[in-house]
């Protein structure tokens, strides 16, 4: 059975789809079997990773509001050796859509998903920077959230939000949802900012948050526009070395339960 992990915050800009492009990638170079799923009508994740290849491609559109099979539209990478399942603007209407269905619009992503679960070891979802009736399937069809926070003002008011609207999921649709972790994002030790809201978020979220914090780091903005995660275009970079370290944290934490 395997794990899926919402990667959500509704702050754009905090590294999100950075995220779950390299953490997909991490685990599957660890001999994990990886299925990453763009939920965000921007396609930023699907065009990180050069997932779309030609016009009327199927996408998750597709596969969540015209029972598409979810076999179908599954883009099979070598480099990183990930399943994607792309997106693209045809997901922009996707909330007033899902509104009109009634009943179940927030498990719709759950039931697309369901055939090929068990084929995979993670399940990330790069979600939509807003909390939509999308971000709500997400969560619903997720086991837990790995929430990035960027280290700047306001950081702990976007998660603050984010986890009033888990514990809203949690009562109506998935009392199993639980936090995966909270990380650290665009860090930079050379400036007090960054040093004292690390220090204010581990003082408030404790062990949730994960030892490992991503740098600011040129290589990490780069890779995506040559449609390559972190490893295959600069593995010794920093910012490879923090994703394999969160790599190895993520997994380690899930094995001891």
């Amino acid at each position: 059975m395997s794990k899926v992990i919402a990667i959500s915050n509704q702050k754009g800009g905090v590294g999100k789809t950075t995220t779950a492009i390299n953490l997909s990638s991490g685990l599957a170079y660890m001999g994990k079997k990886v299925l990453l799923v763009d939920l965000d009508a921007q396609g930023n994740a699907t065009q990180g990773l050069a997932a779309l290849s030609h016009r009327g491609q199927l996408s998750i559109h597709n596969a969540l509001l015209e029972k598409e099979p979810i076999e179908h539209v599954i883009v099979h990478k070598q480099e990183p050796p990930i399943d994607i399942v792309p997106a693209n603007i045809m997901l922009a209407g996707a909330d007033l859509e899902l509104d009109k269905i009634g009943n179940g619009k927030e498990q719709v992503l759950k039931q697309t998903l369901a055939p090929v679960r068990d084929q995979y070891d993670y399940i990330i979802i790069d979600c939509p920077p807003s909390l939509g009736i999308l971000n709500t399937n997400a969560l619903t069809a997720a086991d837990s959230v790995l929430i990035p926070v960027q280290c700047e003002y306001y950081a702990l008011e976007g998660v603050t939000q984010l986890l009033l609207t888990i514990r809203l999921v949690q009562q109506l649709y998935n009392p199993d949802l639980r936090i995966e972790g909270i990380l650290m994002t665009m860090f930079d030790i050379r400036t007090k900012l960054s040093v004292e809201v690390s220090q204010d978020v581990r003082q408030n979220f404790g062990k949730q948050v994960y030892q490992t914090s991503i740098p600011r780091n040129i290589k990490l903005s780069e890779a995506p526009s040559r449609g390559m995660s972190i490893f295959e275009y600069d593995v010794s970079s920093s910012g490879a070395k923090a994703y394999g370290d969160l790599t190895k944290e993520l997994i380690k934490r899930n094995e001891r339960g």
